[in-house]
């Protein structure tokens, strides 16, 4: 005899319906588990995470029935205590910046971005890169040219000119030259219209390349014997440290 249809065990998607109407929700965010209302997730209804709940699921479910976030569940802890309380977080905050825009919880971003880490990041070391030309191809440059160098080696080194302005470019063009001419790679940073210093950018540079998962450091460049240049102060060997 055949089961009919208004009869016939609920699926996954008809169980899921049911599961959203209730106002009690279980999320297992990255493998992180957490128990929240409805209201608290459609708290913004403008955001990314109020979409997910509103109407019919967009998520899929787990093997317990639990709605599932493909996402780093450690820091939905802090984007909850917001929905819930409008604490703002003061732990682990880029990394919750970036869950907060993932979600898009647009008074949590404009908070977190009045924070000093984001507000220094954003407003004033990234904007100051912004006026310094190919500063990103610049930095994978200097990691290319170091793999290429690595082979059977601990470390490797990379020449950095820096020169902040188009008089210290003009400076250094003979020492380029000099190293050109001996095949030497360089990698030229500069100039730019900004307070930010020569150190200041040095300091960018090393931040980024180990933000990239490298070991590295910099001393100025000590030209070879018989070198002929007085620019030494615009040229910098950056060591990568490979083991």
């Amino acid at each position: 005899m055949s089961i009919s249809s208004e009869h016939k065990p609920l699926g996954k998607q008809v169980t899921s319906s049911l599961h959203m109407l209730s106002p009690i929700v279980e999320l297992n965010v990255g493998g992180e588990m957490y128990t929240t209302t409805l209201s608290t997730l459609k708290k913004h209804p403008g955001s990314k995470l109020a979409e997910m709940f509103t109407g019919q699921p967009k998520l899929r479910t787990d093997s317990e029935g639990r709605f599932f976030i493909d996402r780093p569940g450690t820091y939905f802890k802090y984007i909850l205590e917001y929905l819930r309380s409008n604490q703002v977080p003061t732990q682990c905050i880029q990394d919750v910046y970036k869950e907060a825009l993932f979600y898009d919880i647009e008074p949590l971003i404009k908070q977190l971005e009045d924070s000093p880490q984001i507000f220094g990041e954003l407003v004033a070391r990234r904007q100051f890169l912004a006026r310094v030309p190919n500063y990103s191809e610049n930095i994978e440059l200097m990691i290319c040219i170091a793999r290429a160098e690595a082979v059977a080696s601990r470390q490797s080194s990379v020449i950095v000119c820096v020169v902040k302005t188009e008089e210290d470019a003009a400076r250094c063009q003979d020492a380029l030259n000099s190293l050109d001419m001996d095949k030497k790679s360089v990698v030229k940073f500069g100039p730019w219209k900004a307070v930010p210093s020569i150190s200041d950018l040095l300091d960018c540079i090393q931040m980024d390349v180990e933000a990239k998962g490298y070991k590295i450091s910099f001393q100025p460049h000590v030209a070879e014997k018989g070198f002929r240049f007085k620019s030494h102060d615009f040229f910098y060997k950056f060591l990568f440290t490979w083991w």
